[in-house]
């Protein structure tokens, strides 16, 4: 322990060192980022494909099936499980925790070139898959709402002027626009009109194709000048398109006005999206895996006024949901626990050791332990959140165990008459060997949580991490920072000075006080020896049946003050019968006092009977209930509705699946419409792809 002598005879060099690393720390906390749990990558990849009009069941035996096939045989896969709805297909590949997800991911591709053979030949598209991160949800969600404009206007305004300004803010990793898709035209084909004309389907498809064709024409030049010859600009406009002439006959043309009910609408009619009781765009807003979420969602709402100010008058951007408050509140919860912690220290320090100078030294000691580890977490990639801040409030007893064992052996010596400086020597070198041995024994406690593999390995290991951090952190300290300032702050008092002052005086009759009762209780213990076994013998007995009693899960359960909802009609129900369905769950829903506003989205690539929802609840101050009871009083109220469920859950930090919007590209939809039979069919023109957004 002579090295650490040194500490105590140079303050000044301790001191600055010690500063240095208090500073470290701060500046590290300054930059860490703020999640809900520890950033962890989960090698899950998701492969989609779409077949227009096809029912669940065909999707499931001509897609799936040659898929899952193929899918099957890739080496490290845990876990693969697959939905079909009307027209899409899609299938959650889940690898080794272990495996590297772009190696994966090559694999993925090559086994769906080799399905590619067994597919359907009417799959125009190959499928496609993307990589899955469950841990990023959505950290906001904005609204785009207007009386006057249509969803085809909002959903255009949203995807080429909003989500490229919202990606270009710090801290943005995607922006997603869902609820309803680019403007489109939609002709509806009269049979009765095409079946007197004798014109066929594809010469009408043919027309308009030709007809919006973007191709050169040629052009005219002179000795002097060249002129390009230009048809005019690509028709996208209902009103451009009813008088185009289809054929020609007897003479006269057929125009397609003539033929067809010809309108502005949008790409994908069964996709709409809602915000409360007002149709609207969605942005679902996703953040850069080591962005701090508070920082972004704050960018956001700083931008929000300078976005308003670009749009329309008849157009307002609204904060539909923010994922922040439940971490606001825990980071706050967190900061209160800690400085509750210390200030408990500092008054049992003062209560025993009965010394105002003494107390201030675990002050200056626990903070700096906690707040140096802030860099050590930097440094090994880790973030605020929920595991983190656990280590940190647990770690704080740890390290008030290193200094209280130094600080008090080094009070022994100074009550005997050492001087502050000899006191200090003596009692590093006497419990420096103890407070090494006490570290390591803590950090070898939670060796096993470093060695565990899987999902919860990889979890709790930034939890394991942080601690043994802080715990040889505080072990440093308390070796160097606690014995020079013991050195430079205690004093050696006179006999009449120990036992003068009144707070001094009440303190050592509390003490004293303490002493004789626990001096009386052991006495007491230990003149009942049987009583005392059988005590702890029902100690440990009810122990092992609180173990089997008490509900066991994989992480305890959250209110981060949000519920999703999965809204689902019968198959075969209608999109426009399926609508007001939803509406009545919608009103039900924003009737309740507890939720605050309900945004969601139906149609899309998850079906035309499917919709899902965001329920954002009022704070905990204001509902006076839990996440968990909300749902359970609202699923009363949806009893009695028929034809339709919805399901709600509270959201969670970890979730393992989840769908991925896209953007549709501009085509014209043909949408044959039979006025007897009551069927309809449609084909596409160019090609189109709807648009979803999913949290």
């Amino acid at each position: 322990m002579r090295f650490f002598a040194i500490f105590i005879m140079r303050p000044v060099a301790t001191t600055l060192l010690c500063l240095g690393m208090v500073l470290t720390g701060v500046l590290a906390y300054r930059l860490l980022a703020v999640a809900p749990l520890p950033q962890v990558d989960f090698p899950i990849i998701s492969v989609s494909a779409s077949l227009a009009g096809a029912s669940p069941e065909t999707m499931a035996s001509s897609v799936a099936t040659p898929l899952e096939q193929s899918l099957g045989s890739i080496a490290g896969v845990t876990e693969m499980t697959s939905r079909s709805t009307e027209g899409s297909t899609r299938i959650t590949l889940m690898f080794d925790l272990d495996r590297d997800i772009n190696s994966a991911a090559r694999d993925v591709q090559a086994a769906i070139n080799a399905a590619r053979t067994l597919l359907p030949s009417s799959l125009r598209n190959n499928p496609t898959y993307h990589k899955v991160n469950p841990s990023s949800a959505p950290v906001m969600v904005l609204a785009l709402t207007s009386k006057t404009r249509t969803q085809g206007q909002l959903y255009d305004l949203a995807s080429t002027v909003l989500a490229q300004k919202l990606s270009q803010v710090d801290g943005v990793g995607e922006v997603d626009v869902g609820g309803s898709s680019l403007p489109a035209v939609v002709v509806s084909l009269d049979p009765q009109a095409l079946a007197a004309a004798g014109i066929p389907l594809d010469t009408v498809r043919t027309a308009l194709s030709n007809a919006n064709t973007m191709r050169p024409n040629g052009a005219v030049e002179n000795d002097r000048y060249h002129w390009t010859i230009s048809s005019g600009g690509q028709m996208n406009r209902a009103a451009q398109y009813r008088p185009l002439i289809i054929a020609w006959k007897d003479g006269a043309p057929v125009r397609l006005k003539d033929i067809a009910k010809v309108e502005d609408s949008v790409e994908e009619v069964y996709n709409f999206g809602f915000f409360n009781d007002k149709t609207a765009v969605l942005l679902i807003i996703r953040r850069q895996p080591d962005a701090n979420i508070i920082k972004t969602v704050d960018a956001i709402r700083a931008q929000i006024p300078a976005f308003q100010a670009m749009l329309p008058a008849q157009v307002t951007l609204s904060v539909a949901q923010d994922r922040t408050p439940s971490i606001r509140a825990s980071l706050d919860e967190a900061e209160i626990t800690l400085v509750i912690a210390v200030i408990l220290v500092v008054l049992v320090v003062l209560l025993f050791l009965r010394d105002w100078r003494a107390a201030l030294i675990p002050i200056i000691v626990v903070p700096a332990s906690l707040i140096t580890t802030f860099s050590l977490m930097w440094w090994f990639g880790f973030t605020l959140n929920t595991m983190s801040l656990m280590a940190l409030i647990v770690a704080t007893g740890f390290v008030v165990d290193d200094a209280i064992v130094v600080l008090e052996n080094i009070m022994r010596h100074i009550e005997k008459g050492v001087s502050p400086k000899r006191a200090a020597l003596r009692g590093v070198k006497e419990v420096g060997f103890t407070v090494v041995a006490m570290s390591l024994s803590l950090v070898a406690v939670f060796i096993p949580i470093l060695l565990m593999g899987g999902l919860p390995g990889r979890l709790f290991r930034e939890f394991a991490v942080t601690l043994s951090a802080t715990i040889m952190v505080s072990l440093l300290l308390s070796l160097i920072l606690t014995p020079m300032m013991c050195a430079r702050f205690l004093k050696v008092r006179p006999p009449r000075e120990r036992r003068a002052g009144v707070l001094r005086s009440c303190i050592r009759r509390v003490g004293e006080r303490l002493w004789d009762a626990y001096r009386v209780s052991l006495r007491w213990a230990l003149a009942h020896g049987r009583f005392m076994m059988l005590l702890l013998a029902a100690t440990i007995g009810l122990n092992f049946y609180l173990y089997a009693s008490v509900p066991k899960g994989f992480f305890p359960q959250q209110d981060t003050g949000q519920l999703l909802g999965f809204f689902r009609v019968d198959q075969g129900t209608s999109f426009y019968a399926m609508r007001p369905k939803l509406e009545q769950f919608r009103n039900i829903l924003l009737q309740d006092p507890a939720i605050e506003s309900v945004t969601g989205f139906a149609g899309g690539r998850g079906g035309s009977n499917t919709s899902f929802l965001m329920i954002q609840l009022k704070p905990m101050a204001q509902r006076h209930a839990s996440a968990d009871q909300v749902v359970d009083r609202l699923r009363g109220k949806f009893l009695g509705l028929p034809g339709a469920r919805l399901t709600l859950v509270p959201q969670q930090d970890i979730r393992v699946g989840g769908r991925q919007g896209s953007a549709g590209v501009g085509s014209v939809r043909l949408q044959f419409a039979g006025q007897r039979s009551g069927f309809a069919q449609e084909v596409d023109a160019q090609g189109s792809t709807g648009a979803d957004g999913a949290a």
